[in-house]
C-alpha cells in the first residue's frame, strides 16, 4: 500500500437497511488490530525461549477518532449509541487497503471546543465480535 491521504479513510455505521452511512468527519484516526498470544513455554522449551500457542487468544479490533460531526443527526445517533451501551455494525474504510467489517461498541465519547472554533468530538471504538476484512 503506498502513500494514502488520512482525510480518506472512512468511519460508516449501519443504516439498518444494509448500507452503511458515513458518520463523522474524522481529523484524527487510528484503527489497532491485536491479538493476545498465549505463552505455552514450559521446562522443557527449546533454549528456555518462550512459546506460544498458535491461532489462541483473544483478538480484537479498535478504532479511535477525533473531528467533527457531519450533522445534527451524526451527533445525536453518536450520543444515542452511547448512551445505551448498544454494539452495531461499523465499517472503517482504509483506501487502497480494504474495508474493516465489525459490531463495535462505542466506549468514549468527549466532546470539546475552542472559544472562536467549532465544537469537536473524541470517539473510541471497540470490537464486539467477529471482524471481516474485505480487500480493496
Amino acid at each position: 500500500m503506498g502513500a494514502q491521504k488520512g482525510k480518506d479513510l472512512l468511519l460508516k455505521i449501519s443504516d439498518g437497511e444494509g448500507g452503511f452511512t458515513s458518520v463523522a468527519g474524522l481529523r484524527a484516526r487510528a484503527v489497532v488490530l491485536n491479538a493476545e498470544a498465549v505463552d505455552v513455554t514450559h521446562s522443557e522449551s527449546a533454549g528456555r525461549w518462550r512459546e506460544l500457542l498458535e491461532g489462541a487468544g483473544v483478538k480484537r479490533a479498535s478504532l479511535s477518532g477525533a473531528g467533527v460531526f457531519r450533522d445534527s443527526s451524526s451527533d445525536a445517533m453518536a450520543r444515542e449509541l452511547f448512551f445505551e451501551g448498544a454494539i452495531r455494525p461499523w465499517q472503517i474504510v482504509v483506501p487502497d487497503f480494504g474495508v474493516i467489517e465489525a459490531p463495535f461498541q462505542i466506549t468514549a465519547l468527549e466532546y470539546r471546543g475552542d472559544h472562536l472554533g467549532e465544537v469537536t468530538f473524541d470517539l473510541a471504538l471497540e470490537s464486539a465480535g467477529e471482524v471481516v476484512f474485505a480487500a480493496a
